[in-house]
């Protein structure tokens, strides 16, 4: 892999961050590109809330708080004491550094930048050398069925902890979004190394993305590998409600049942070591790897793995197209 080469990851928030920030870590400045769920995005006391890009911005300008795996480290919470003693809703936290991050986005957006605009000025100001694209420009909400009724997401994931049992997802919006136009141009460009899906929510996370026109055939037609890493270990999520979800839906709550949703488009699949006879039940190639990242070289060491299956799969294509046996 030269430095002209970059790699496109697909991320939600927590799990797929950590990813994210190996990759960026093993990677030269500039060769991520990051491309981030925006169906969890919401207006919350008249602000613009993105909960995944803030997560993905703080997180690759090592702003992140590690121990809550949201917002900022080394927060304050004067503003919402005060909001509290004045009878304010309290179910959705916002500290006082992050709070600055959601009135300067609405501020910009109701000036007419658009989100991606917004995004790449942050980042830029807090030093993270990767790119950071919204998935659109376009509103899209995530919502969910539960005992039929449609529940905004973050109503379920923040207030209401995921406690209600769901028999449905639906991306409000999609259909009519554009997908952002320089991950569209991304996956078509010759210098695409890899497209990562990172080990994020399949069905709140990374199914927004996919719900975007034009992306689902796009992740087919790139000539990049594509590899999934599976967010589940031993059918239990590391954090999240993936699993209890997918229970719920009838999906199953397995690492071989998150490849059966991506089947259409992966050239390759990460799974913990735990996982191995999940491999079997795949008709995609399997790298067997320790996913579970409790610290920084934990994801640097994922990061590389993913990017050395990247590498032997393109080795592979380019001595089936030159005709030699691969080594």
């Amino acid at each position: 892999m030269d430095r002209t080469s970059r790699v496109l990851a697909m991320s939600g928030g927590i799990g797929g961050a950590k990813l994210a920030l190996g990759l960026a870590r093993v990677l030269a400045p500039g060769q991520l590109t990051v491309v981030v769920n925006t169906g969890d995005d919401f207006e919350h006391l008249g602000l613009a809330i993105s909960p995944d890009l803030d997560t993905l911005l703080y997180t690759l300008a090592g702003l992140d708080d590690p121990q809550r795996g949201w917002g900022r480290r080394d927060e304050t919470w004067a503003f919402m004491a005060a909001f509290e003693a004045l009878g304010g809703e309290t179910w959705f936290q916002l500290g006082d550094a992050d709070l600055a991050t959601h009135i300067e986005r609405t501020r910009r957006l109701k000036a007419g930048d658009s989100l991606t605009a917004i995004t790449e000025d942050f980042r830029r100001r807090l030093g993270v050398t990767s790119q950071l694209l919204p998935m659109s420009d376009d509103p899209v909400r995530t919502r969910v069925r539960s005992a039929g009724v449609w529940i905004e997401f973050q109503d379920y994931f923040v207030r209401q902890r995921c406690e209600p049992v769901i028999s449905g997802i639906a991306f409000a919006g999609a259909e009519q979004a554009r997908p952002q136009a320089d991950f569209m141009a991304a996956l078509a460009d010759p210098n695409l190394f890899a497209v990562v899906i990172c080990p994020s929510n399949p069905l709140i996370s990374i199914d927004p993305i996919l719900a975007l026109p034009g992306v689902r055939t796009a992740l087919r037609a790139t000539a990049a590998p594509v590899i999934a890493v599976s967010p589940l270990i031993g059918g239990k999520a590391v954090k999240g409600p993936t699993a209890k979800m997918m229970r719920e839906l009838g999906k199953g709550s397995s690492a071989a049942a998150v490849a059966m949703r991506y089947r259409e488009f992966i050239d390759a699949y990460l799974i913990d070591e735990m996982d191995a006879a999940d491999a079997v039940a795949l008709d995609v190639p399997v790298t067997l790897a320790p996913i579970l990242m409790r610290n920084l070289a934990d994801r640097e060491r994922l990061a590389r793995i993913v990017l050395a299956t990247a590498d032997r799969l393109a080795t592979q294509k380019n001595a089936k197209q030159h005709g030699a046996r691969p080594r």
